[in-house]
């Protein structure tokens, strides 16, 4: 009965965003131009205003599984700081070489540095050791798949990583289409098993549910400074609101909300597999959902030769990309 009912719940949440987030994203709003500035954006100020839906859908009875953590076994936000410095030391040479990988490198580590200044206000989080091991090793998977995909190890690289970093080297898709994308694998990929790794209950069987959704309150704040960012530095149509191909902070934040409460539920179903099987028949429907779903990102924000290309965003990334 839960299930169903979850499961319903969540249907009528996805579907009953739609509608508002393709009007965000079509109709024009007044806002301030993009910051000429680069850099880590002050977001200690107000920020848009978060409908946090997943907060309000139920968790299933998870039994209480031994985490295995794979890094930051101690939860220390040290952890965050070493994870941060390999983003940017990623990040540099990408964005120096105005490379299709740099939108979604630099959204992580915005996201990152935001999550490092969440992490350290006492009880924003209601065990902060066990989300900052979550986040070193969610991190972890993204630059396993890139390191695997730059030395060529393609059979090490997940199917829905695969597509958005041959999007990425073949300029083949927008600013938004490549940040879509990164979250994509990301998020639907990756974060299932990163969450079913580490248990989704307590010892004393509290869900961890409440910090999961507690993490959309911080990507909130760093989603518009972000866009704004990535239009300033790479493609000035990332955050363009008068077209269907632009993505407003609205709907930008609506869809990683719907992304990340699927990779819930998808943890979910792999700490409920009751065999090696049932786990393999979850895992395989993870893989093809967000590969799909890549490929339709991918093409939705297809560039079209010759009517479409990326040269004026890569002559605009070449003088602005600092």
């Amino acid at each position: 009965m839960a299930t169903g009912f979850r499961a319903l719940a969540l249907a009528i949440f996805t579907i009953g965003l739609l509608p508002l987030a393709l009007v965000a994203t079509i109709l024009p709003a007044a806002r301030p131009a993009a910051a000429s500035t680069v850099g880590p954006v002050d977001i200690s100020g107000s920020a848009p205003i978060l409908v946090n839906t997943p907060a309000l859908l139920p968790a299933l009875p998870i039994p209480y599984t031994s985490p295995h953590p794979t890094a930051c076994a101690d939860g220390s936000l040290s952890c965050v700081d070493t994870t941060i410095s390999n983003m940017i030391n990623r990040f540099t040479p990408l964005a120096a070489g105005c490379a299709h990988s740099a939108v979604f490198s630099l959204a992580y580590l915005r996201t990152t540095e935001e999550y490092r200044r969440a992490a350290a206000q006492p009880g924003f989080f209601a065990d902060v050791a066990y989300v900052t091991t979550e986040d070193t090793m969610f991190a972890g998977e993204y630059f396993d798949a890139y390191d695997a995909w730059a030395r060529g190890d393609i059979a090490q690289v997940p199917r829905a990583w695969q597509i958005a970093f041959d999007a990425a080297d073949t300029s083949a898709v927008s600013g938004a289409g490549d940040l879509l994308l990164g979250m994509n694998a990301h998020v639907n990929r990756d974060l299932p098993y990163v969450l079913a790794a580490l248990g989704l209950v307590t010892p004393d069987g509290a869900s961890r549910k409440p910090d999961h959704d507690k993490v959309n309150v911080f990507l909130n704040q760093v989603v518009e400074p972000l866009l704004d960012e990535l239009a300033a530095r790479f493609d000035p149509s990332t955050n363009d609101l008068s077209t269907p191909l632009g993505i407003s902070w609205t709907a930008l934040m609506q869809i990683l909300e719907t992304w990340r409460e699927s990779a819930w539920t998808n943890a979910e179903r792999l700490v409920r597999a009751q065999t090696p099987q049932d786990w393999a028949t979850v895992a395989n429907q993870i893989e093809a959902t967000a590969a799909t779903t890549a490929a339709t990102v991918k093409a939705t924000y297809a560039y079209h030769p010759p009517l479409t290309s990326s040269t004026s965003r890569d002559s605009y990334c070449a003088v602005h990309h600092g």
